[in-house]
């Protein structure tokens, strides 16, 4: 493989019903950082179905070029057209780096494209940055052996070098609507007899909560927090806050939350400004999807808990006493 063929920083742009995905903007962001290192450019892919104002919005996060896909095959996510249009922009352009988003979609997509292309994929990532030398090779950084370690993963050989990145690990850029950037129509070439697989129905799910990779304050509990009745003092502490609930794997394992509200390895990555550690001793699994956090506050009962070692404020106290009575001063 000559890799000299192959250039820039490219980043499939997830939509939803026509609504770019917030991780999306942190992708172009990062593009930008990796793409300005490399004197390369940010080039995003943009598939749907009637998705062409969007382009604009990729622009004015950080692309400078935008392939745009626009047709009815690809109105809804279905692995195969994605997995075809995707990989027809790749073969005609030769991205040197591909990046896509390690939600459900972006975790069925990746390891199809890269299937295809024939080259190597890392997931899950939290952290990519690009070596010292010539050859732009890519680091790419990821929890390994359960949380206990991370490793940093290159794909030398092979081009382009793919990673699905987890959601909030990064930050997306300020939008800048003066900047410039140019719009390539990429007509599809789809084989529909390979398409095994129709949508029948769309159910949506009605959530009154919102998403905690999206919240600015974070009430999380852990173990420490005991039960659903102590879990009802931390909703109010959430609710005089403006914030969300969440909480460790302990309790989402003991049936006292569900997943989606889980912070860690195994949960969500979460950065939001205030972030309260209650009960929570801070196992490395744990502080992997909150430790970005601008702001972290800890309560725990044991003094050498590890969270404390990345806390802002610690204290040391039972979190059953302490939050009953940070809630009434802070109605104050």
């Amino acid at each position: 493989m000559d890799k000299s063929q192959y250039r820039d920083v490219y980043v499939f742009v997830e939509q939803r019903g026509g609504r770019m995905q917030s991780v999306s903007l942190e992708l172009l962001g990062k593009a930008a950082e990796l793409a300005r290192a490399l004197g390369e450019r940010v080039c995003a892919m943009l598939l749907g179905d009637v998705v062409e104002h969007l382009a604009a919005e990729c622009v004015a996060y950080g692309a400078d070029v935008v392939f745009v896909a626009d047709a009815p095959q690809l109105r809804d996510y279905m692995t195969e057209p994605y997995t075809q249009v995707v990989c027809q922009i790749a073969r005609e352009h030769k991205p040197g780096i591909m990046l896509i988003g390690a939600t459900t979609i972006g975790r069925d997509l990746g390891p199809r494209v890269s299937a295809r292309l024939a080259t190597g994929l890392t997931a899950d990532c939290t952290a990519l940055d690009i070596a010292e030398g010539d050859d732009g090779t890519l680091l790419m950084t990821r929890p390994a052996f359960g949380g206990n370690l991370m490793a940093t993963i290159t794909c030398r050989d092979h081009r382009p070098q793919m990673s699905t990145v987890r959601p909030g690990v990064m930050r997306a850029a300020e939008r800048d609507d003066s900047r410039k950037g140019e719009i390539v129509r990429v007509t599809p070439l789809f084989d529909e007899s390979k398409f095994r697989v129709r949508l029948l129905e769309t159910v949506s799910e009605e959530r009154e909560t919102v998403d905690i990779t999206q919240a600015g304050v974070l009430v999380s509990g852990g173990r420490g927090v005991g039960t659903s009745g102590g879990f009802e003092k931390l909703r109010e502490l959430a609710k005089v806050l403006g914030g969300e609930i969440s909480s460790s794997r302990a309790m989402v394992d003991a049936g006292v939350m569900s997943h989606d509200r889980q912070v860690g390895q195994t949960g969500k990555t979460v950065r939001p400004d205030v972030y309260f550690a209650l009960g929570i001793s801070g196992a490395i699994q744990h502080l992997a999807g909150m430790e970005e956090s601008d702001f972290i506050v800890a309560v725990n009962k044991d003094k050498f808990a590890p969270i404390f070692q990345v806390a802002d404020v610690g204290i040391v106290g039972d979190v059953n006493k302490i939050v009953p009575l940070l809630v009434e001063r802070l109605k104050k």
